[in-house]
């Protein structure tokens, strides 16, 4: 009687852990085989608990080794060039770290000799590191990403295994490697899936210090504080603000703000004088290399500087929020768009979010605790920035939150049909379109590069996605290979109802399209980029560069030439208030400046932007302005014809 009791608790419990009746099957079949032909009687049940757990561990291996496998297709796939590093935020970061190395001031960052202090180094010291081990290359630039991004989703299957089960571990690890938004706001070297990964190992710690029964509280609430610690060197306060104010939100919400017991398992204390042990050290340094040291106002203009601590609390922090900040360099984008883009940045997972609201949310077990946690968390950051200027990717840190809720929905089988159905017609829909734009572009001509065929819309490009308002259908005939290959992904989204897991299907469908989507940026690389005027300015003879407009403008250039430049009209954005430091290099020129030293005997060179060529025609004199190289509509000018 006693086996007997040991199977059926064991088919109990199997039917818990995998939530599937065939898996139950194979399990409780394996089960009864072991005490059969071992004949251990009375001892084999002592001994069932020990299988089951090694079966779990075995699944959860097999399934976190999926996740990861899936991202690093994804991710470290997209890793080399083409397409090469883009012009703005991109290449500034990758010559950043290159400038570290090579000057060995790894406190003050610099662009073109000038300090650049609104953001904080860890990300450029990743890549400089990347450098040292590999070399000075895009790829290596683009390394520490890419590795991040993996470890983020297999962190997230981690948690979900941890919190929900194997199967909803795996969901919620495939989905977020495959969303659209973790794929989209990689392609840029910005810190912030590096600042998702802290987030996210902070708030599993906090609730790992807080799990009734944990062995090991004291070391996760310390793990939480250094995660924290680690964050404030990449993206500043913010990296304390989400977890600390996601858990308050939490504590309120399971009644356990106020307990004696809730803050001896979180080591608050102790906490803070680990996130001080790792993060104060930067930020003391930085204050004393760059005074004056101490200076508080709330008054950002043009023209002033007042060092590193003021720049980098006030202006960089507070009247960032309070959208005050000088320059106001950035944009905003749409609160209505902020909160809607999530059903694109989740896409194809977005349509189960209603699985996900149909979840008990009481914090009666650990499951229960996992999501409301995941929610407070999100309803924080996204409340947070509803009340802040902001920019699509600054919701990234609670993708792992709700890929975690659509992973233990999907597992539970809540409301998966309707959605599959829909996820498919949508699917169907685009493989239609993709075939309709095919047939239409199949034999028209594509001249030059795809810059031929758009238009420009500079008032959507605030958007991560406005560049899409620039094709036009002649466009696509640039962007064949592409579009079959996302013709191709969306057959196998429109056919996941055949599969008999018709969530794989999805994430291969998305697999393959995030590869189109690589793809069609290699056909768009002389737009973002200009990586060929860096190529034709190694190969021309020596001479003094000059960029006409902001750094950012051609930062792809300097990168790929290794050369700083004099900035014609470039005193503007993150590079103006570095330009008014006392030992600020004298590279900024005006017009003026600019038409005496193109008439020098001296060769010059100038990078500009086709827009512009009819303002430097006039300054410059047209016999004195020869084409070295064109490429995306940009051109790399000289004042002296090259020699034969």
């Amino acid at each position: 009687m006693r086996v007997l009791h040991g199977f059926r608790k064991a088919e109990r419990n199997a039917s818990e852990v995998f939530g599937s009746h065939d898996e139950a099957i194979v399990l409780d079949f394996a089960i009864r085989t072991t005490v059969l032909t071992c004949g251990l009687a009375m001892e084999s049940v002592d001994s069932l608990p020990l299988t089951q757990h090694e079966t779990v561990a075995r699944f959860r291996v097999t399934h976190e080794l999926w996740v990861v496998a899936v991202a690093a297709v994804i991710f470290l796939g997209c890793c080399f060039s083409p397409p090469a590093l883009m012009d703005d935020m991109d290449a500034v970061q990758a010559q950043i770290a290159r400038n570290m190395l090579v000057s060995g001031d790894w406190v003050t960052a610099h662009l073109d000799g000038v300090k650049y202090l609104e953001k904080s180094p860890l990300k450029y010291w990743m890549i400089a590191v990347s450098y040292k081990i590999f070399g000075i290359h895009d790829w290596a630039a683009r390394l520490p990403v890419a590795l991040v991004a993996v470890l983020l989703c297999w962190l997230t299957a981690r948690i979900g295994t941890w919190a929900f089960s194997p199967r909803a571990g795996l969901y919620a690890g495939l989905v977020l490697a495959t969303c659209v938004g973790l794929f989209l706001f990689t392609r840029m070297l910005i810190p912030d899936v590096v600042l998702t990964f802290t987030i996210t190992l902070a708030m599993w710690s906090f609730l790992r210090a807080l799990e009734p029964g944990e062995s090991h509280a004291r070391r996760w609430a310390w793990l939480m504080a250094a995660s924290i610690g680690t964050g404030l060197l990449l993206k500043g306060l913010i990296a304390a603000v989400f977890p600390i104010g996601g858990g308050l939100v939490y504590l309120a919400f399971s009644r356990q703000l106020f307990l004696r017991q809730t803050w001896q398992r979180l080591r608050p204390f102790s906490g803070a004088l680990i996130v001080l042990l790792i993060a104060a050290p930067w930020h003391v340094l930085a204050t004393l290399r760059n005074p004056p040291y101490l200076y508080f106002s709330m008054r950002s203009v043009a023209g002033e500087y007042h060092g590193f601590f003021w720049f980098y609390f006030f202006n960089e922090h507070l009247l960032r929020f309070l959208n005050l900040r000088y320059p106001h360099d950035y944009g905003t984008v749409p609160r209505a768009y902020f909160w809607l883009f999530h059903l694109l940045w989740l896409f194809p997972w977005s349509l189960y979010l209603p699985a996900a609201a149909r979840l008990s949310y009481k914090p009666n077990d650990r499951a229960g605790r996992m999501r409301l946690l995941a929610l407070c968390w999100t309803g924080f950051l996204l409340l947070f920035f509803t009340f802040s200027t902001t920019q699509e990717y600054y919701s990234m840190p609670c993708y792992p939150a709700l890929a975690l809720l659509l992973g233990c929905a999907i597992a539970e089988g809540v409301w998966i049909r309707p959605a599959q159905r829909l996820v498919s017609s949508i699917a169907a829909a685009c493989a239609i379109a993709v075939a309709v734009i095919l047939v239409q572009v199949w034999r028209l001509p594509t001249p030059g590069d795809i810059v031929n065929a758009l238009t420009q819309h500079p008032e959507a490009y605030t958007l991560s996605l406005g560049h899409m308002q620039d094709l036009t259908l002649a466009s696509f005939a640039y962007l064949r290979v592409p579009l079959i290959v996302a013709g191709l992904a969306f057959v196998v989204g429109a056919t996941a109802g055949w599969w008999r897991q018709p969530q794989f299907a999805l994430a291969a469908m998305m697999v393959l399209f995030l590869h189109a989507a690589r793809l069609a940026m290699v056909v768009f690389d002389p737009h973002m980029s200009s990586r060929p005027l860096a190529d034709a300015l190694v190969k021309a003879p020596p001479g003094t560069l000059i960029e006409d407009d902001a750094y950012y403008t051609f930062s792809s250039v300097f990168f790929y030439a290794n050369r700083d430049a004099l900035l014609l009209n470039g005193r503007k954005t993150n590079l103006e208030y570095g330009s008014y430091a006392p030992d600020a290099p004298k590279v900024f020129i005006n017009d003026s400046d600019f038409a005496q030293l193109w008439r020098r005997p001296e060769r010059y060179y100038l990078l500009v932007e086709g827009p512009q060529m009819p303002r430097i025609e006039k300054l410059a004199a047209q016999p004195a302005l020869h084409v070295v190289a064109e490429s995306g509509g940009k051109f790399l000018l000289t004042n002296h014809a090259n020699p034969d």
